[in-house]
């Protein structure tokens, strides 16, 4: 359902301080992907370090054989090239390069040395050229240099004349950048990556020449790919938690791209989305989970009105012999009247699939004029404003919110005194995003009703939506003034009380609420969140655990408790949280909820930062993939939507580095 009506979604989205506290954030899971579980093994890589250093001192005491060198004078540490685009570079000529850095150096032949003074005469006219400011001309010498090394065949290609490629092609992109050539600036800059992939001049020219085109998803891959390898570069320094200096990539960088990036992939997201709306009947999407269902028909005050009746009219199977039976004779308003209950029956007995079923049936009967003069003429009850109520509730639990104010406000015209159906109008505008819309629904329901709770309570979420926690407490006040023992009036004050640091006031809000209903799921969680903020892991972990046994089919705990276990410290002899534990936590949310987006935020951020190889990641970008089919507002949009632009850059960019993981243990 949306936020203005259920709770329990809206905490887990961010709603609360308590799960502000939590959420890793955008920017924050580019470095724990890569950073997280490294730090979790902090202890490890003491011990690993230990033995390291007794290793070096038993090689240096003569106890252990000296280390065999990679490549003579250090050349192990160079690159071996993949490919290069650069005129010198086909992919026999690269291999020629690998075969020369890996040999020892030599004397240079009189040609060597001929071809370099050749080169470095050519190098001081582009230079001169340069500082001219004739970068085409200054381009087409660093050319004519690299066309030397290119005749001289494979043979000559020393160690020496490879980083003359790289520093030649490096300056001959600077000066097609300076030209106002980018595509040619971009090919030399892949072509220098494939033969140095960590050259910050050519990673930094190739940033800044992406954003001037606004290819904003490949500047973002390009940041990930400077980030990874700064990551990987220092990943024994990272793990002893020495600090290794600022990032070649500030994180303003990071958000200002994740904002050039998110409206697009949003936008299309929402159609994609639309696309499989239309393909749906009528443009509905799966119903909440009945928790989330059970859990808004309880806050509006008729809801125990409706159950009683729904009790005293009859079973299912009485309401299906008559429907069976009397066909014949049956009309088709009668049939209406019949579907309505048996639907409404189907809600008392908590089968909210099936009643929605019925709901539709009779309210598509409504469509023929002569159904609905016969029920308009109908005086002896209200049988025909409840067909379109409870069908407006059915198609607003599917998210068909045109559809749902289509039903609510033709009811409202019959019933123009009824507060309830304007608040459930101004839920419709909330799940709408038309908060201002929605506003003046609750204001014209208090002034039919000032002592209207239903707009008290409703109007409180939204408040917290805007982000105006005064408000909604004294919205919430009023509501308990009216009714003292409104459970859920009493658990969003607490949650609002919380936000604001009043943790005594919470306590006693939810003191209160257990006393009201001390089996209640909500109020465990809430208690939990609360233990949570005040940083007593343990306790909150007990909480939440009594929420999931009081009411297993609630989501929130789960996530919850999830939460609460990756926070706990490690148990003596073990260097890193129940990881498992969190993430089975994580899933039984999902599996009970598909629709409880906040659980496929924690659990993406969790497994990729586990992630141990490029297939594991790319499993945790068809996770989002799932909760994005299931966003029902643009907030829980963003939220994956940022996750999975992330994801996507971070495995991108490790396949260009030639990583196999995001992991930096």
């Amino acid at each position: 359902m949306g936020r203005n009506f259920d709770s329990h979604r809206s905490r887990g989205g961010g709603g609360s301080q308590f799960s502000q506290t939590l959420s890793l954030g955008v920017v924050a899971a580019l470095a724990a992907a890569a950073v997280y579980y490294a730090k979790l093994q902090y202890e490890r890589s003491l011990r690993d370090d230990e033995e390291r250093r007794a290793e070096e001192k038993n090689r240096k005491l003569g106890k252990l054989p000296p280390k065999t060198p990679r490549g003579a004078g250090g050349a192990g540490k160079e690159k071996t090239p993949q490919t290069s685009n650069v005129s010198v570079a086909s992919s026999k000529k690269s291999e020629a390069r690998a075969k020369a850095r890996s040999d020892s150096p030599t004397k240079r032949s009189p040609e060597e040395l001929s071809l370099h003074a050749k080169i470095e005469e050519i190098d001081k006219r582009g230079k001169a050229l340069f500082k001219a400011k004739k970068y085409l001309e200054a381009a087409v010498a660093f050319t004519e240099a690299l066309d030397l090394i290119e005749q001289a065949g494979d043979s000559s290609l020393s160690n020496s004349l490879i980083r003359q490629v790289v520093t030649l092609t490096n300056n001959r992109s600077a000066m097609y950048e300076k030209g106002q050539m980018p595509d040619l600036a971009l090919v030399d800059c892949d072509a220098i990556l494939e033969l140095e992939l960590g050259h910050i001049k050519a990673r930094t020219r190739r940033l800044r020449i992406l954003e001037s085109q606004q290819k904003w998803h490949e500047a973002l891959v390009e940041v990930c790919a400077m980030q990874l390898k700064f990551m990987q570069d220092n990943r024994d320094k990272l793990r002893q938690g020495i600090p290794v200096g600022n990032p070649p990539v500030a994180q303003s960088k990071i958000e200002q791209l994740m904002t050039s990036v998110l409206p697009g992939e949003i936008e299309a997201v929402e159609a994609q989305q639309k696309e499989r709306d239309a393909s749906n009947k009528g443009g509905q999407r799966p119903l909440p989970s009945n928790y989330t269902i059970l859990q808004l028909l309880k806050s509006f005050g008729g809801y125990n009105q409706w159950m009683g009746q729904a009790a005293r009219d009859g079973s299912v199977e009485s309401f299906t012999k008559q429907l069976d039976e009397s066909s014949s004779s049956m009309t088709d308003a009668e049939r209406a009247v019949l579907l309505w209950k048996r639907g409404r029956r189907h809600a008392y007995d908590g089968k909210f699939d099936v009643a929605k079923d019925d709901f539709d049936a009779a309210s598509e009967l409504l469509e023929d004029d002569a159904v609905k003069a016969e029920l308009q003429d109908d005086t002896s009850g209200d049988n025909y404003a409840r067909i379109l109520e409870w069908a407006g509730m059915a198609k607003h639990l599917t998210y068909n919110l045109d559809g749902a104010l289509t039903y609510y406000e033709e009811c409202s015209d019959i019933e123009p005194t009824n507060a309830e159906l304007l608040v459930k109008r101004a839920g419709v505008k909330t799940d709408g995003g038309k908060f201002d819309d929605a506003l003046e629904l609750f204001e014209t329901a208090l002034g039919l009703d000032p002592d209207a709770v239903d707009a008290y309570l409703h109007r409180a979420n939204l408040r917290l939506m805007q982000g105006d926690p005064a408000k909604a407490r004294a919205d919430l006040e009023r509501c308990l003034e009216l009714r003292p023992n409104h459970l859920l009036a009493r658990l969003r004050l607490a949650t609002v009380l919380m936000a604001t640091n009043d943790l005594e006031g919470a306590k006693r809000c939810l003191d209160f609420a257990e006393r009201v209903d001390p089996d209640s799921s909500e109020v465990h969680s809430y208690r939990g969140e609360m233990h949570f903020a005040q940083g007593d892991y343990a306790a909150a972990r007990i909480e939440f655990d009594k929420a999931t046994k009081c009411e297993p089919t609630n989501p929130a705990p789960y996530v919850n408790a999830a939460l609460a276990v990756m926070n706990t410290p490690p148990a003596a002899g073990d260097s890193i949280p129940d990881v498992k534990e969190a993430i089975r936590l994580l899933e039984t949310s999902i599996e009970i909820d598909p629709q409880f987006h906040s659980a496929y935020v924690h659990l993406g951020q969790l497994k990729l930062s586990m992630a141990t190889d490029l297939i594991s990641a790319r499993d945790v970008i068809q996770l989002y993939d799932k909760g994005l089919m299931f966003c029902r507002t643009t907030e829980e949009l963003k939220d994956i939507c940022s996750m999975r632009i992330l994801a996507v850059a971070q495995v991108d960019a490790a396949t260009a580095l030639g990583m196999e993981t995001l992991n930096m243990q």
